[in-house]
């Protein structure tokens, strides 16, 4: 039996949620409890620089990659491939017993989120665009609340003294097949046809677009991937406390990604991301000059509140400036704005071990001022339309929306 426009799209929109949950908690696991993979291998600040490099540079390839693949086979196929591939990446890197099996299975996991990463995106567009409203931010709202559930267990685990190992190996053995289930829900629709010449010719906004994405995501992997370590080396903190602030900042991203979308219907792209920026570098100060832990993880959690943003809001607006090339523009965006895991931490690593890990955090100041000042250029768009089915059946696919 055929389900009805309103049907399938309720239930797509909660598979895409799910999957951004499922992505965010193998994500949190492997972020919180970094500073235990570091002890197991004896990894150095610029070894961990070396490990994020590695899956950086697979995965901003893989994902510029993408920008023609899903041009011939669609999102859905690749994203039901992408998100199982995700956990057994991660399971990989748990059973690494050397730096250099460590680099490969990074590499791997970088491949692996690559694909998913990119087509969670722009499945999750294709939802927003059909429903005709700003959803994304609460789709990745999802990827924190899996990622605040993946924190807090590795914050659990690390106080009950459970190696790094089997917490993520545990991890990977329920989240591969929930991967699995959840592809079933993702919509299908005809990949989007691009001619040979047009490849090359996406919007220029989009670029610009990415370049917006590309800082946002540069402060979040000063987050993800120095939280603990600052925690845990410069304020002498224990391991559980150090694996604490992924999860507050995470648990800040969700909160804020609830209302993204509602304040972007209010205000306005450009108004959201002026405050976006303003504040996350509010936040990164407050990081660098804290005395204590209690201080350092307010202000992870106060960048967490403001940047959380803008990653959704620029994948949103790429969907809808490029009509007709929707995926090409977010896989191409996805590539932009992952840059910024890669760059980011990488060049924090080397500042640091050239200065202090604080003084390596600093930089993220000027990175958010520089959402401020590329904000007064950004788009004021909004969700296209869905092209597909008749205006009968639009309205109440429009009412799904509100479910």
């Amino acid at each position: 039996m055929q389900r009805s426009p309103v049907s399938a799209l309720r239930r797509a929109r909660t598979g895409v949620v799910a999957t951004f949950a499922l992505v965010g908690v193998v994500n949190g696991i492997v972020a919180a409890r970094l500073p235990g993979l570091a002890a197991k291998l004896g990894l150095d600040t610029g070894d961990v620089g070396l490990v994020i490099l590695s899956w950086g540079i697979a995965a901003t390839a893989t994902m510029q990659c993408m920008r023609w693949i899903v041009a011939a086979v669609g999102n859905r196929l690749l994203l039901r491939v992408g998100t199982p591939l995700v956990t057994v990446a991660v399971g990989l890197i748990a059973l690494s017993s050397s730096f250099p099996l460590l680099l490969a299975a990074a590499a791997g996991f970088g491949v692996a989120s690559g694909i998913a990463e990119a087509m969670m995106n722009a499945q999750g567009s294709l939802v927003e665009r059909r429903a005709e409203r700003p959803l994304m931010n609460g789709f990745h709202a999802g990827w924190s609340a899996g990622a605040v559930a993946g924190g807090l267990l590795a914050v659990l685990l690390a106080a009950l003294d459970v190696s790094y190992t089997a917490s993520v190996l545990g991890v990977t053995g329920i989240a591969f097949p929930l991967a699995l289930a959840v592809g079933r829900t993702h919509l299908d629709e005809p990949a989007e046809e691009e001619e040979a010449a047009d490849r090359r010719k996406l919007p220029a906004v989009v670029y610009l677009i990415g370049a917006v994405s590309f800082l946002a995501l540069l402060l979040e992997g000063l987050v993800a991937d120095w939280s603990g370590l600052l925690l845990a080396r410069d304020l002498n903190t224990t391991q559980a406390v150090a694996a604490i602030a992924y999860p507050v900042y995470e648990l800040a991203t969700f909160s804020g990604r609830l209302f993204g979308d509602r304040l972007r219907m209010r205000y306005g792209s450009r108004s959201v991301l002026t405050a976006a920026g303003t504040t996350s570098a509010l936040g990164v100060l407050l990081v660098v000059t804290a005395p204590s832990a209690v201080g350092a993880i307010a202000g992870f959690a106060l960048t967490g509140l403001a940047v959380c943003i803008v990653v959704p809001l620029c994948m949103s607006l790429a969907g809808s400036v490029a009509p007709g090339h929707s995926d090409a523009a977010i896989a191409q965006v996805s590539a932009i704005g992952y840059a910024g895991l890669l760059v980011g931490p990488v060049l924090i690593g080397f500042v640091a071990e050239a200065t202090t890990l604080r003084t390596g955090i600093a930089t993220g100041i000027a990175v958010a001022l520089l959402i401020t000042a590329a904000s007064r250029r950004m788009p004021h768009g909004r969700p296209a339309a869905g092209t597909s089915g008749s205006a009968a059946a639009a309205a109440p696919v429009r009412d799904a929306a509100e479910l």
